[in-house]
């Protein structure tokens, strides 16, 4: 029977490898959406109204756009991760499928060689 390739860890193909750099990527966009979100609301709270007006009141709008534009990145990407990891799974079944079936094969090719010479 031929040797049967060894299905490749978790964690160890290019995919795994894509995975794990958005999922670092995903954690810091939703880190800067919540420390925006805090010196937005320090903003808001802490500067007396007579002065959050004109270029300040820009500021503070723009801090709280971008915090929203960040959150829906970071949930993005969070579905873009679930995606990726729901591909790596089926792909690893169908290698580890895969798998079976040439070693099957292989098999059944060795018993019939062998029949063949009785």
């Amino acid at each position: 029977m031929a040797a049967q390739p060894p299905t490749v860890p978790r964690g160890k193909t290019s995919l795994d490898k894509t995975l794990k750099k958005s999922e670092e990527v995903a954690a810091d966009v939703q880190r800067a959406s919540d420390n925006l979100a805090v010196v937005n609301t320090v903003l808001e709270q802490e500067l007396p109204d007579e002065v959050q007006v004109g270029e300040v009141a820009q500021a503070i709008e723009q801090t709280g756009q971008l915090e929203q534009k960040l959150a829906r990145s970071a949930e993005k990407l969070a579905e873009v991760n679930a995606a990726l990891s729901e591909e790596i799974e089926k792909r690893r079944e169908v290698t580890a499928e895969r798998d079976e079936s040439q070693a099957l094969a292989e098999e059944l090719k060795a018993r019939i060689r062998s029949d063949n010479k009785h």
